[in-house]
């Protein structure tokens, strides 16, 4: 179960010249209904595209079985809508692209030039191991701007556990008219939520079946704001849940937590079992444990060492797991596949652990405890203890036990149980649990040129960074990560090396550089108060922001720099001990010069509270780092006597 990505999108040899030669005729002509001076300027202000005209039409015909069509018109005015001239559908087992078409139209309406399913390209998804589907693409060539044009198709769904949601418009997108119809069977019905939009359907029953319709028309674009929460909880949308569905021959439900629990519960009986010369292996393991929260440790470690992860989807839509055995033996899983194998082993031991479906992404919102709905792509454990609960990401080689990271804290899990679906909260990480703890010395030499070694104690999501971006990475990768991530400068020699670490991780760079100072004035020298910048950039802007900012977590950056002058040269000029104070952050800076060493040192602390920022607060974090900049941009001095 992973989050789709959308490929790399190109189209076939279509005798371009040709086609781009009619487009730009026609598009400069544009006059009649798809003309400009059509769309009220309320709409076109500050739009990258408009929707002129979009139906979508979602049936339920049965429990297993449901189209949906869609007719969409839309021109994209500038570079900046482009994106949406790329048409992808993502189909499998039980999603089916029946038909497709595009057609470029000119003002009036009339097509220009027209697209079929069979000139598209369809690709398999996935890491190739198994069969994860196929992607079907097109890339719509755009010589000029404005150009108009109309997607169509039709999607078959032989299973009903997850209904189209109902997107009304973007960031950067206009709206003339939209609608979305839904068909369903009375005696089955289905649960709609609104979201960042107040948008009432109009409802009717027609015999045995039910109708929904949304509508909307006139809708002024949408301001992108970086930093918001995930894509699919941020523009108005109208999602829709089944209350019974079936997923080839497993009829579910999903009206409760609990009963959607029980569907899940129910695919993973009968894949649990494991060799008796593998649970021997685990029994002496885990023989010198003390506890069971230790022989827990001792599983994910040895998890850890031994298994990859592979991002695939298997089994029925992603949601039921290889056997035990079969992970076991390959070495390799996705988050189901490791999660319920290292739920496996623990059984296997007398330990009761439960499989957790969960929303993963660190600007994720929370699954809704009042709307139970398929909201979910990823797969942990939860392994509750006598004194706490232990949470383990299965999936990651370098996670600290019991430590899941922002991609799954703060969310609600659905506890897979025998009693069917818990949906509990997921911790929240504290700023401590996220360190960086830096010492660098810096030897300073006459010509300006220079030693550096920094020792980095890290934590949480830091040690992460270290390890996947550093450690483990090529020299070229590594330099890019240093420089162009943490803002060093470019060294001419470098080594990255393991350190010793009581906790989390600690790790030493060693850097040559052949200048030092920031510039260089006369006989004075200009030098950084660290060799790294706490953080990196500006925050986006603050007016009129309308929705929450994400950090990517809580944190903590303390950081030692102590400067070795060359002899004969004093410090001169140094910035002011600086105080900083918000509501969600701390900063504190100070610089001092040791005579007796010739030594210039800078210290500096900063915490983030919460991850989290309300949009009514973020003006005035902003403001507080963008003071934190301003104090890191002021320079030390020295001067020689």
């Amino acid at each position: 179960m992973h989050t789709l990505k959308k490929p790399f999108l190109s189209m076939k040899k279509l005798s371009l010249s040709f086609i781009f030669s009619c487009i730009a005729m026609a598009l400069f002509a544009q006059t009649g209904v798809y003309d400009l001076t059509t769309v009220p300027d309320a709409v076109k202000k500050n739009a990258n595209m408009i929707t002129r005209k979009e139906a979508i039409q979602f049936e339920v015909k049965d429990i297993d079985r449901a189209y949906l069509t869609v007719d969409k018109i839309f021109t994209v005015l500038n570079e900046n809508g482009k994106d949406v001239l790329d048409f992808h559908e993502f189909t499998n087992k039980y999603i089916d692209l029946t038909d497709a078409e595009i057609r470029v139209l000119d003002a009036a309406g009339k097509t220009v030039s027209k697209f079929k399913k069979s000139e598209m390209t369809t690709v398999a998804n996935g890491d190739g191991l198994i069969d994860e589907g196929k992607v079907t693409f097109f890339s719509v060539p755009a010589p000029v701007y404005p150009i108009t044009v109309q997607f169509k198709y039709e999607v078959r769904y032989k299973g009903t556990m997850m209904y189209p949601q109902y997107t009304v418009q973007s960031a950067g997108e206009g709206v003339q008219e939209s609608s979305f119809t839904l068909k369903v069977p009375a005696s089955l019905d289905i649960r709609y939520k609104e979201k960042n939009i107040s948008l009432a359907p109009v409802v009717k029953t027609v015999g045995e079946d039910k109708f929904y319709e949304w509508t909307v028309s006139n809708r002024a674009p949408l301001e992108s704001e970086p930093g918001a929460v995930s894509f699919e909880s941020r523009y108005p949308t109208i999602q829709l849940a089944p209350n019974r569905f079936k997923l080839y021959d497993y009829d579910g439900e999903m009206s409760t937590w609990k009963a959607f629990g029980n569907w899940e519960y129910g695919l993973l009986q009968g894949l649990n079992a494991l060799s008796p010369e593998r649970k021997t292996f685990f029994t002496t393991l885990v023989k010198d444990a003390g506890t069971d929260k230790e022989k827990v440790r001792m599983v994910y470690q040895y998890l850890q060492k031994n298994f990859r992860y592979v991002s695939i989807q298997l089994g029925i839509g992603g949601y039921r797991p290889f056997a035990a055995s079969f992970t076991d033996e390959k070495k390799y899983g996705d988050c189901k596949g490791l999660s319920f194998y290292t739920h496996s082993v623990l059984e296997a031991l007398g330990i009761k652990s439960y499989v957790a479906l969960i929303n993963a992404g660190y600007n994720k919102e929370p699954a809704d405890i009042n709307f139970p709905c398929n909201v979910f792509n990823h797969m942990i454990l939860c392994v509750p203890m006598q004194k706490d609960t232990v949470w383990l990401e299965c999936t990651s080689n370098t996670n600290d036990f019991g430590v899941l990271g922002n991609f799954t804290e703060n969310r609600n899990a659905l506890l897979v149980t025998p009693e069917g679906g818990i949906l509990v909260a997921t911790p929240r990480s504290k700023s401590s649990d996220n360190r960086l703890v830096s010492h660098s010395k810096v030897q300073l030499a006459e010509d300006a040129s220079g030693e550096s070694a920094s020792t980095w104690q890290t934590s949480g999501e830091y040690t992460q960074d270290i390890i996947h971006y550093i450690r483990d990475e090529n020299r070229d990768n590594q330099k890019k990560f240093l420089v162009n991530y943490y803002g060093f400068q470019q060294p001419d020699d470098f080594s990255v090396l393991k350190a010793d670490a009581a906790e989390g991780a600690a790790t030493e760079i060693r850097m040559t550089l052949e200048k030092v100072p920031e510039f260089i004035a006369g006989n004075k020298m200009f030098l950084r108060p660290r060799l790294y910048k706490l953080i990196n950039g500006k925050l986006p802007k603050a007016e009129n922001r309308q929705q929450d900012y994400f950090f990517e977590c809580p944190f903590q950056k303390v950081d030692t720099t102590a400067y070795r002058l060359p002899v004969g040269y004093i410090a001169e000029a140094m910035p002011a001990e600086k105080k900083l104070q918000c509501r969600y952050g701390s900063y504190i800076s100070k610089c001092w010069y040791s005579a007796a060493e010739n030594t210039l040192y800078s210290t500096a602390t900063l915490e983030l509270f919460q991850h989290r920022i309300p949009a009514a607060d973020y003006a005035a974090v902003k403001t507080f780092f963008d003071d934190v900049l301003k104090n890191d941009a002021q320079r030390m001095v020295i001067k020689k006597q």
